[in-house]
């Protein structure tokens, strides 16, 4: 949940979103049946300072100045479940033969740091200047090298990014393994076509998508709204609804052939306990196909 469409998203805003992206990926390092290791995570939590107005764990824990701060575990296990599962998906992918990587609205992600990446992989990193900046600076700190060669283009998602994306030496002969995390719903409707119009553009057969699909209703659920209201993120203001349809049917439309699972059926396979919130045998639960995968087949 890193960007958004024309939604005339902050800088603040996009920041607030990132940062409580690396909290939850923080906390979940932290655990002894953590799902993957992402250690700067808690790099960026630290540089930021009292400006995170939250912690991933429970709402009684304490922030870095030692105040309380309301917790993010409506969420937090479902962070943990999407982010290893599209960790899986580059390693696939990667194993299919893609040496390009391309992750869009990257926000505070290190998947260029910390994944098993082959020899000759070029990754993809596209993000507002701003959040760039900061991140840049936090693995500067850090010394932190990357598996990959690592590109970052510095690019709002709302102007011409697949020139930019070019211009940084995209090759759009080669298949590439795309990502779009925490994006998709703060897209309207013609918002999310244009850029699926953009990614199909640059993808030869053979080139991988996933994403994340979430039904507006997330965002209305009493768990996440009172959450979102104690960390004052304007849910109701910024999230457009994304394609407004089926995301399998939205990817056939441009070409791609996409398999989808529920955030349920993921966290049995990671040996996790479903997250309430998309538990289909618990009370008020979010269904629905969350996270995708495709192939470029035309």
């Amino acid at each position: 949940m890193d960007t958004a469409g024309d939604s005339g998203t902050s800088m603040a805003q996009v920041s607030l979103t990132a940062l409580a992206v690396a909290s939850a990926r923080a906390a979940e390092t932290r655990r002894p049946d953590r799902l993957f290791d992402d250690a700067l995570a808690q790099h960026f939590i630290a540089a930021a300072g009292p400006d995170v107005p939250f912690t991933a764990g429970p709402a009684e824990s304490t922030g870095p100045d030692g105040a309380a701060r309301p917790g993010l575990e409506p969420l937090g296990d479902y962070v943990a479940i999407r982010t290893r599962f599209f960790d899986d998906f580059f390693t696939e992918a990667a194993s299919a033969g893609c040496r390009q990587a391309v992750i869009l609205a990257a926000g505070l992600d290190t998947r260029a740091f910390r994944l098993d990446w082959p020899a000759g992989t070029r990754v993809f990193e596209l993000d507002m200047p701003e959040l760039v900046a900061f991140k840049e600076r936090v693995l500067t700190e850090r010394a932190a090298h990357p598996v990959a060669e690592r590109v970052v283009v510095p690019v709002d998602l709302r102007t011409d990014w697949p020139a930019a994306l070019l211009a940084a030496g995209l090759d759009a002969d080669q298949p590439t393994a795309w990502l779009a995390e925490g994006l998709l719903p703060y897209l309207t409707p013609a918002d999310a076509d244009r850029l699926l119009a953009g990614i199909s553009r640059l993808s030869p057969a053979g080139s991988r998508l996933a994403v994340e699909h979430i039904d507006p209703a997330l965002f209305a659920h009493p768990r996440v709204r009172r959450t979102n209201e104690e960390i004052g993120f304007p849910a109701d203001q910024l999230i457009q609804g994304g394609p407004g349809r089926p995301p399998r049917r939205w990817l056939a439309e441009q070409g791609w052939h996409a398999t989808a699972f529920t955030v349920a059926e993921r966290a049995r396979a990671y040996g996790r306990a479903v997250p309430p919130i998309f538990d289909p045998a618990g009370p008020d639960p979010v269904a629905g196909d969350n996270l995708v995968s495709a192939t470029r087949v035309g």
